[in-house]
């Protein structure tokens, strides 16, 4: 009986011992997860160069949803960025004026203000120096400035929400207060809540044994020297193909990313990490939009970025870990738009010849 109890006693003893290691591990791993990461907050907190107001947003909400803005009165922000897919569009690369194929794949809008930069090569500064760009490029929107003031000018309603959301303004239908509003509703686009960010927050539970396994393996393999902070990335640059360049078919050779904007022979190639934030949303991946399986992209990225070869089983550990990065989505009415009036600018819509052939 001694015997029995003795053991029985070491039984419990070992198991005891196990659940506080296994509790000291998951410490380690949160502590380890906490001061690299950080957790999207529920509301959006002050951010330089920002005025929050809730007659900004509405007009924000209202010129990201209204394809007027575009030439042909068909794309609008959410064309590209669709609110119900992530904030994305899930295309290889966008479609845009006269069918046009742009040259990378958009980028998720959501959580997108914490980015040190927008797009791939980060040449804005801001959301509001983005919202300008697609408006004016040939194979997105089309339009100008000029013809984009005069289109909101020509609508009272419109004239009337610019006057409330910049009342110091005497001339408030700016193109450039037409980005700015965008920017704001955009801010507001936040995804809280992921069971990653209640791990964060503290949370030991919020995770499975699969999912810390797949974080443990995503610090200790080096992914989140890149992909770290409140976003999991989007707050630097970096070579795509650090050890090993990926085929042609993933990075373009013509597209050399930030050496366009700096013309720094040590930028090419170069990109904006992307935010991981929803990524199992928001396929295709690469700014070349050639890669629609996320663990597939996990491989490239262990291959490309840190010389390593990744078995299956850590692939598919990554990606559980990954898919905790979902959070809550915005959800936002879809606004009802004002009419326009005769002085508006029409639609213009380029046709091919083969179209007007009917071929």
């Amino acid at each position: 009986m001694r015997k029995i109890a003795f053991c029985l006693a070491l039984a419990i003893g070992a198991t005891y011992v196990s659940h506080v290691l296994a509790r000291e591990d998951d410490g380690n791993l949160m502590k380890q997860a906490q001061s690299q990461f950080k957790p999207i907050p529920d509301e959006l907190p002050t951010i330089k160069g920002i005025t929050v107001t809730p007659e900004r947003v509405e007009l924000g909400k209202w010129l990201y949803f209204d394809p007027r803005l575009s030439r042909s009165w068909l794309i609008s922000c959410n064309t590209c960025h669709n609110l119900a897919l992530g904030g994305v569009d899930l295309e290889e690369t966008s479609i845009g004026h006269g069918w046009a194929k742009g040259p990378r794949n958009a980028p998720t809008v959501l959580n997108a203000v914490f980015n040190v930069a927008q797009f791939w090569d980060g040449r804005a500064e801001d959301l509001a120096a983005q919202a300008q760009g697609p408006v004016q490029a040939g194979v997105e929107m089309n339009n100008t400035p000029e013809r984009v003031k005069q289109t909101l000018r020509s609508i009272p309603e419109y004239v009337q929400s610019f006057r409330k959301a910049f009342p110091d303004d005497s001339n408030p239908v700016t193109f450039e207060n037409m980005a700015e509003a965008i920017e704001t509703f955009e801010a507001t686009l936040l995804t809280p809540g992921s069971k990653f960010d209640q791990y964060l927050k503290g949370d030991a539970q919020a995770l499975t044994k699969a999912e810390k396994k797949g974080l443990k393996l995503f610090m200790d393999k080096g992914c989140s020297s890149c992909h770290n902070g409140i976003n999991l990335g989007g707050g630097g640059y970096y070579p795509f193909g650090v050890v090993e360049k990926p085929g042609s078919e993933i990075l373009p050779t013509e597209d050399k990313g930030r050496f366009a904007v700096t013309n720094t022979a040590s930028d090419e190639y170069v990109f904006k990490v992307p935010s991981l934030r929803n990524i199992e949303l928001t396929p295709p991946y690469f700014h070349s939009g050639e890669v629609w399986d996320l663990e597939q992209a996990v491989a490239i990225m262990g291959s490309s970025q840190l010389g390593v070869d990744l078995n299956d089983n850590e692939t598919a550990a990554i990606v559980t870990f990954l898919k905790t990065l979902t959070g809550e989505q915005p959800k936002v009415e879809y606004p009802i738009l004002p009419p326009h009036t005769k002085g508006t600018p029409l639609p213009v819509i380029e046709v091919s010849s083969d179209e007007k052939m009917g071929h």
